[in-house]
């Protein structure tokens, strides 16, 4: 029997697994005896653990490593980055996988893009955060910020309109979260300052991966980056730097999507017309400064 039959056969995915053992002895190490012996280096560990472990659950949410998908949550489950609930993030990422949505400012959960007359109508202050946050600096410094307000915002309307899923999602958050404090006060020799800065370094490196994502485009198919990227924020983000790959085919587990890549490369830069970058070098070049899109939806059809 192949290695392939033999995971499907067992209904486990053991290179997701390993890498989520691996994740949390990351966040063990940094969390406690890195922590300990020098504070940077502590801080530096847990923060890519974090973001990794964003990156698992991202697969965890499109079914990998077990057929079980509550066996699969479990092994996400404790809430190590603190400030995104799995399910709201499992519920709001599964919505916006509907290509035919995405970067519409309504109906897209993850689309940065705002409807031109709201954007008309906001003070001067909150459209220089926004346009500042249109750049690849501001991602990384007010991008979590921002986004976590804009996300909180709209989970609180919500509940209040009686949305039980999204009530739910906070809920849980709770005993999540919980085995984190549990795990602060009792095991971890790090200073909650620092933990909570690891969280927020992890968000902003997350944010590289979610910066160019999408495009406004008139094609649905032309709105989905490839980033042909193999250094180490490839690994961190489990290869969804080749998005429109992932988008295609949203069950695929991370470690085949490169090669699907390579024995498909002009068909898939074919169907996002050329929508590419060589690497994040590229992107980090182009518009650490520079803002790649407007905030206003370019193509948003006026009323």
């Amino acid at each position: 029997m192949s290695d392939k039959a033999r995971r499907k056969s067992l209904g486990v995915e053991w290179p997701t697994l390993a890498l989520i053992v691996l994740c949390y002895s990351a966040f063990g190490l940094g969390t406690i005896w890195l922590a300990d012996w020098w504070l940077p280096a502590g801080i530096v560990v847990t923060t890519l653990s974090m973001a990794l472990h964003s990156s698992l659950s991202h697969e965890v949410l499109h079914g990998h490593p077990f057929r079980s998908r509550a066996l699969s949550e479990a092994l996400v489950f404790p809430a190590i980055g603190v400030f995104i609930p799995y399910l709201r993030f499992r519920d709001t990422h599964l919505a916006h996988h509907l290509d035919a949505i995405l970067t519409d400012p309504y109906d897209d959960p993850e689309s940065n893009y705002q409807d031109p007359e709201i954007w008309a109508d906001l003070p001067r202050w909150r459209r220089k955060v926004l346009s500042f946050n249109n750049t690849l600096a501001g991602r990384l410094l007010i991008g979590p910020i921002v986004a976590q307000v804009a996300f909180m915002t709209s989970d609180r309307v919500a509940i209040r309109g009686g949305d039980k899923a999204t009530l739910r999602g906070w809920l849980w958050h709770i005993p999540a979260l919980a085995i984190v404090v549990g795990w602060m006060m009792s095991v971890a020799q790090m200073p909650v300052w620092a933990y909570l800065m690891s969280a927020y370094l992890a968000l902003s490196i997350l944010k590289i991966r979610t910066f160019l994502e999408h495009q406004a485009h008139e094609c649905a198919r032309g709105r989905t980056v490839i980033i042909e990227d193999r250094g180490p924020l490839s690994w961190i983000f489990l290869n969804n730097n080749l998005h429109v790959v992932h988008h295609a085919h949203p069950r695929m587990p991370w470690y085949q999507l490169p090669k699907m890549f390579r024995d498909n490369r002009a068909r898939y830069l074919a169907r996002n017309g050329g929508y590419y970058y060589r690497s994040y070098a590229e992107v980090f070049r182009r518009y650490f400064r520079v803002r790649k899109d407007p905030v206003p939806h370019p193509l948003w059809p006026k009323s």
